[in-house]
C-alpha cells in the first residue's frame, strides 16, 4: 500500500489557521467558502490581496498575492521580461503575469502530503513572505508600468541599496 492510499485526517482546516491570523492581526477578510479566504494586507506601497487557497486534491496551501496595478498591453513584454528576471532572483515562490485579470501577482504553495498539518508560524511566515516580496519589487512594477523604463532599469533601481545613515 502506498503512502498516497491512506487516508488522511486534519485536526483543522488549513484556511482556518489563516482566518484565525487574519482575525488576530485584525486584517479585513472574505471567506469564500470553506477552501478560499481573501485578506487586504496594508503595505508600505500599497494595499495587497492576499488569497489562500486549500487544494484538496494536490494536499497544498496557496498563497497569492496581487496589487491594483493593470499593465497595459504596451508594456506587457517589458513587464514579462521584469518578471523573469525577479524570479531569477527568488528562493521561494515566483511572480506571475495573471493575463485574466491583466495583474501581476506573487504565488507560493505549501506542499502538505498526507495529512501534514500547517503551523500558525507556517501560515504566517507564507503570509509575511508574499507581501514582503511584494513590497521588495512594487517600485520595480511601477518602474516598468509608469515610468516606461526596462525590466533591466527598473531592477537595477529597485535593488538598490542604501549604505548608512545620513
Amino acid at each position: 500500500m502506498s503512502p498516497s492510499e491512506f487516508e488522511s485526517e486534519r485536526n483543522e482546516h488549513p484556511v482556518d489557521k489563516i482566518e484565525r491570523i487574519a482575525s488576530l492581526n485584525e486584517w479585513a477578510f472574505d471567506r469564500e467558502g470553506d477552501d478560499e479566504i481573501s485578506i487586504t494586507v496594508e503595505g508600505k506601497w500599497t494595499e495587497y490581496h492576499v488569497a489562500f487557497t486549500w487544494l484538496e486534491d494536490i494536499e497544498a496551501l496557496h498563497v497569492a498575492a496581487a496589487f491594483d496595478m493593470k499593465v497595459p498591453e504596451r508594456r506587457r513584454a517589458e513587464m514579462l521580461q521584469l518578471i523573469s528576471q525577479i524570479n531569477e532572483q527568488m528562493w521561494i515562490g515566483h511572480f506571475d503575469y495573471w493575463t485574466r485579470e491583466n495583474v501581476v501577482m506573487f504565488r507560493h504553495s505549501l506542499i502538505l502530503a498526507g495529512g501534514a498539518e500547517a503551523s500558525a508560524s507556517q501560515c504566517e511566515s507564507m503570509l509575511s513572505h508574499a507581501t514582503d516580496c511584494c513590497e521588495r519589487y512594487y517600485q520595480a512594477f511601477q518602474f516598468v508600468v509608469w515610468a516606461g523604463k526596462t525590466a533591466r532599469e527598473a531592477m537595477e533601481t529597485a535593488m538598490f541599496e542604501t549604505m548608512g545613515e545620513a
